[in-house]
Formats: structure tokens, C-alpha cells, sequence
């Protein structure tokens, strides 16, 4: 298809937005929206009007328009698709379908409608898609905004540290020369003139301390611009502490060199003094024929005080663990209570938990070569046909008591033969022709749909669909560990705690 404009018009023919993907002058684009009303039946439920040049493909949105205006070679189905997009974009930025409304937020939606169509050609694109780009935000920019705001902040501490020992030298500086003006004024004084009790008149016995008094105790202070300044970008402790918490918390921070990895979001939890993370990452290598060539699961709860009453606890676990984990306490951990009772203690005499910082109590890890544990399974059926190949990708969730949310499978697809067509389809999906990847995405899996399959057609062969490559993330765990209960180690007393928990992917491909 050929999208020549898109407006939105009143029923009069008046454009209130109107963006034009092709070269039209405006003499042209007006003639078409003001004879539009004329050439609309509206005693018909036709949703297009046609002309000797153009087609007008058009939906209501209550007293006004969305018009689009193509050429009569496009392709009608596309057009009416095209056009409940655009339809569907416009309530997402005007709440109240009127004149004023629309005006207002004219510039949101020429954005929008710039994002759906390039060059008079639709882009493939949905409306979660168009919403993140029109708001452009970059999950990079804002941990470089963080990154920068730390290292200001040192850079003040640092400034501050040294102005007081720019004071302090003055100060020792004064004292000294205020020392040596005493000593003077008691050697040289006149005869006739009676020593004060503040004037320095040294004696016999105090003959050693006037030797430790010398030109050198003073301390002068250092001329500015000398020595070296203080470096607002370079790296400190802090600032790789920061750094080392953000990548703990599964956040990839990268280096301008190096191209930025997004990594899955896990939802944030309101802390309390009392914080316990569980946290999994999975590494998983299956094959394109079945089987599983290796899978690790890891896991590690985190505690973190910050209060300084509750340094001393109990959490007491409920481990139902099936599936053959091996865990592992901490060293100060008392492994005996551990392994008794399922609840995490200090070894008699300990100190207490650590303030205001994380530290892993407890951590896990299974490998196995078991198909059964495989969270999702990858099915990828492609069979060549006279140069084309039809792939068919399925996916299972076996384990069904885990929920993963946003799921990429990306599929290699050959470059230079264009976007794949797409056919029958479980979710959304993207191409990117740069990279010659098919992405399908799906928000959730869970229980309520454990399978699901893509099918598309491109010119190929068999081998050029693989490696494909998953990610996605969950808030429930592999290994089923619970927190029953946090209790202060001496009083017994119940803590009030919060927690988080999450299933992270490390790698995890068909090849």
C-alpha cells in the first residue's frame, strides 16, 4: 500500500491534524480533505469512498473523522488494518474525542502517526510499541544520570574535605607565627619595661622547650593552582560500589565502548528495615532436535538491615524442594541450625548481620541434563519448500507453576530477501531488518496459556533459523524456598520484613 495522508477531520471536511508521508503541496491535500464530505454517503455502511485518483478509507471516532487517503493500487485490507490503528492511537492521546482536545495535542499525535508510517509504507509496529517510542525512554540514560549524580556528590564531599584542611593549615599557620612573634618580643624587649604575664620569657628549665620552637613548625599554606586538582569524572570506591550494587541488582551497566544489554525489569518492592531478596539466574543450551545439552539454575538470598535493633535474626524457611538442589549457608551461618530446623542464624557469639549493606546468606544450584526441568521448551519446525522456507515455532511451559512475563524468543531469519510473512501468531512481533532477527513477544506465560506457536514463510534454509535465543523473567522461583517467618534471635519477637523475588536469564538458546 501507498498512504498518501492521514487527518483527522470534522464532518464538514475541516482538518484539524492532517500529516502528509508523501510530497503534496498544500493546495492539493486541502482540495482532497474539503471534497471528501460531498463523496461520503452516509446513508451506507461503507468505511471507503472512491475517486478517479484516490480512495478514502475512513472511521468515526464520534463527531469527528480519522480519514486516511491512499491510492486506489493499495490494498484494501491493509488500509482498513492501517486504519484501526490510527484509530486506536488517537483516544490513547485524547481523552475527549473534540476540536480543542485534538488541537492541543496536535504534536503527540503527528509523532504517533510518523511512527506508524514511514515514506507512505506501514511500519510493523503496535500500539505498547509507538507508546515507548513516543515517550523515548532509555532505561542506559537513566543509569548514567544516576552514575553522574553520584560521582557530583563526591566531587562536593571532596571539596568540602578540602576546604577544612585548607582552614586547619591557616589556623596551625596563625598559631605559629603568633608563637614565634611571643618568643621574640621576650628576648628582645627593653630593660625598663616589665614583662606581662602573656609575654614569653623563657628560663633555665625551660631551655628545651625553646629549642623545639623553629621557623619549620609553622605550616605555610600551599599556593592555588599547584599540585594536582581534583577529577570530577574518575573513578572512586563509591562509585564502583554503585556501579557493583546496580549489576547485583540485575542491572547491565556497560561502558560507551562497549553496546548497552538491556536486561529483563523486575518489579520494584517497597523495602523495610528487614529486606530478604531470592534471586535465580538460569543458563540453559538445548538442542534444535531435542534434548538438553546443559542446564544450571543458581540461586541466593540476600539480606539487608537497616536498623540497627535488628542485626540479630532467625528466618525461619519452609524448604519444599523436589527437584534436587544443593544449598550452601554462609560461613557465619549456623549450619547446624540450618539443617535441623530450616532457619538461618549466626553462629553462637556472632556479632550480628552486617548494617546497610547485602550479604548472601544462603545459595543454591542445580545442573541437570533433565528434559522434564525445562521451564519453556523451544519446538522450531522449518521445512523448505522450492526456495521458501515455512517455519513453525512452538513453545510449552512444563513447569506449570511458574509465571514468566516478558518473553523474547528471537529468531535469526536470513538477511536481503526481505521481512518474513507472517502467519498464524500466539502474541506480537517485531523485524529488524538490521540485524536479521525476528523477535516474537509475549507479555506472559503462565498456566492459562502454556502453549503457543508462530508460523511464517521466508526464503531460507533450514540452518539459517538457529541459534534462537530467549529471554524473559519471573517473580516465582525454580526452587521452592519460602520465608515463614523473621524472629529477633534474642527476644524471640516476631521482625516485620519485606521481600522480593525473581528468575532472572543468564543465557538460554536452542542451537
Amino acid at each position: 500500500m501507498v498512504l498518501l495522508a492521514a487527518a483527522i477531520c470534522t464532518k464538514n471536511g475541516k482538518a484539524l491534524v492532517s500529516r502528509q508521508f508523501v510530497e503534496m503541496t498544500r493546495s492539493r491535500i486541502e482540495g482532497l480533505l474539503s471534497a471528501f464530505p460531498k463523496l461520503m454517503n452516509t446513508g451506507q455502511q461503507h468505511t471507503f469512498v472512491e475517486t478517479e485518483s484516490v480512495r478514502y478509507v475512513y472511521q468515526p471516532l464520534d463527531k469527528l473523522f480519522m480519514l486516511l487517503i491512499t491510492t486506489k493500487a493499495s490494498n484494501i485490507l491493509e488500509d482498513l488494518e492501517t486504519l484501526r490503528l490510527f484509530s486506536r492511537v488517537v483516544p490513547e492521546y485524547c481523552k475527549v474525542l473534540e476540536e480543542n482536545d485534538i488541537l492541543e495535542n496536535s504534536f503527540q499525535l503527528i509523532f504517533a502517526f510518523d511512527e506508524i508510517v514511514a515514506l507512505g509504507y506501514r511500519e510493523n509496529v503496535n500500539l505498547a510499541q509507538i507508546r515507548t517510542f513516543i515517550e523515548m525512554d532509555s532505561h542506559e540514560e537513566r543509569v548514567i544520570n544516576a552514575v553522574r549524580k553520584t560521582q557530583e556528590l563526591e566531587a562536593k564531599e571532596a571539596m568540602k574535605r578540602k576546604a577544612k584542611e585548607l582552614q586547619a593549615a591557616r589556623i596551625s599557620a596563625g598559631k605559629g607565627r603568633s608563637l614565634l612573634k611571643g618568643f621574640a618580643g621576650g628576648m628582645g624587649g627593653s630593660g625598663s619595661s616589665a614583662p606581662s604575664h602573656n609575654d614569653y620569657n623563657p628560663t633555665v628549665g625551660d631551655h628545651a622547650q625553646t629549642q623545639d620552637i623553629s621557623p619549620q613548625k609553622s605550616y605555610p599554606v600551599r599556593p592555588a593552582g599547584k599540585g594536582k586538582a581534583m577529577k570530577l569524572g574518575g573513578k572512586t570506591k563509591d562509585v564502583d560500589s554503585f556501579v557493583s550494587k546496580l549489576r547485583e541488582e540485575g542491572t547491565e551497566v556497560v561502558s560507551s565502548s562497549k553496546p548497552a544489554t538491556k536486561a529483563p525489569p523486575t518489579p520494584a518492592v517497597p523495602m523495610s528495615s528487614v529486606h530478604i531478596k531470592l534471586e535465580e539466574k538460569l543458563s540453559l543450551t538445548a538442542g534444535r532436535h531435542g534434548g538438553l545439552q546443559n542446564m544450571e539454575v543458581r540461586g541466593l538470598i540476600l539480606l539487608r538491615i537497616s536498623d540497627v535493633n535488628f542485626v540479630k535474626l532467625c528466618i525461619a524457611l519452609e524448604n519444599n524442594d523436589s527437584r534436587g538442589f544443593q544449598m550452601q549457608t554462609h560461613p557465619n551461618v549456623d549450619k547446624k541450625l540450618f539443617n535441623q530446623n530450616s532457619i538461618i542464624g549466626l553462629k553462637q557469639g556472632g556479632k550480628g548481620f552486617p548494617l546497610n549493606s547485602e550479604i548472601g546468606v544462603l545459595k543454591w544450584r542445580l545442573q541437570t541434563k533433565d528434559e522434564d526441568l525445562i521451564p519453556l521448551t523451544i519446538n522450531c519446525w522449518p521445512n523448505e519448500n522450492d526456495g521458501q522456507c515455512e517455519v513453525t515455532i512452538e513453545y510449552e511451559l512444563q513447569l506449570k507453576d511458574l509465571e514468566i512475563n516478558d518473553v523474547s524468543i528471537s529468531i535469526p531469519v536470513p538477511s536481503g530477501v526481505g521481512a518474513p510473512n507472517i502467519g498464524d501468531i500466539n502474541g506480537d512481533y517485531h523485524y529488524d531488518s538490521k540485524k536479521s532477527v525476528l523477535e516474537w513477544q509475549l507479555a506472559a506465560i503462565d498456566a492459562s496459556n502454556p502453549n503457543g506457536s508462530l508460523e511464517f514463510t521466508i526464503p531460507g534454509h533450514p540452518d539459517d533459523f538457529f541459534p534462537i535465543h530467549v529471554s524473559f523473567y519471573s517473580t516465582k522461583t525454580v526452587c521452592d524456598v519460602q520465608i515463614n517467618e523473621v524472629k529477633h534471635a534474642e527476644t524471640k519477637s516476631l521482625v516485620k520484613y519485606s521481600q522480593e523475588r525473581s528468575l532472572l536469564v543468564d543465557t538460554y538458546e536452542i542451537v
